[in-house]
């Protein structure tokens, strides 16, 4: 299927808003004392684009499931250069497509109203990705320990940003 003009356009402004909900929130300390965890409201934008349009008919302009993971891959990849933060890129690279390979796989069996359970599940795997990458990178198989804390915030913080993409699907036409 060839891109359009309007599904480029529409996929550069999903990148563009998931890349500036991602730099502000990286500027952002939560108060919470556990090291490394963070609400992932970009998420919500890859959900949305993996989401929106789904059951309705399909067109030209409609997004794909491969589109989705373009965007995310854009978001992830200017993320990276944006903070500054290229060692990260590896983490939320091995995440993110560990996260949506998951996310893409659920899309097949829940509904429009049980978006908020495939951001939970895409948080976990997003989680296990990055300490798995961090592991391999650092030499350090120990790190695996600091995975159940993470798994447990990784669900709280995957059914806030399932909800919200949950919510923006199903409120624009």
């Amino acid at each position: 299927m060839r891109m359009t003009a309007k599904k480029i356009a529409t996929m550069a402004a999903l990148t563009a808003v998931a890349l500036i909900i991602f730099v502000v929130e990286a500027q952002i300390d939560l108060p919470i004392v556990i090291p490394g965890v963070k609400l992932g409201l970009a998420n919500a934008v890859t959900l949305f684009a993996l989401f929106y349009g789904r059951g309705k008919e399909r067109t030209v302009d409609s997004l794909t499931t491969i589109d989705a993971l373009l965007i995310l891959v854009c978001r992830i990849f200017l993320g990276a250069l944006f903070t500054g933060r290229l060692i990260a890129f590896i983490y939320s690279l091995v995440g993110g497509l560990l996260a949506f390979a998951a996310q893409a796989l659920m899309k097949k069996v829940v509904t429009n109203k049980q978006i908020w359970a495939c951001g939970a599940v895409g948080a976990v795997f997003h989680n296990i990705g990055q300490i798995a990458a961090a592991a391999f990178v650092t030499g350090t198989p120990a790190i695996v320990a600091y995975l159940p804390v993470l798994i447990i915030a990784g669900v709280i913080t995957g059914v806030i940003t399932g909800l919200i993409a949950q919510y923006t699907v199903e409120r624009l036409p």
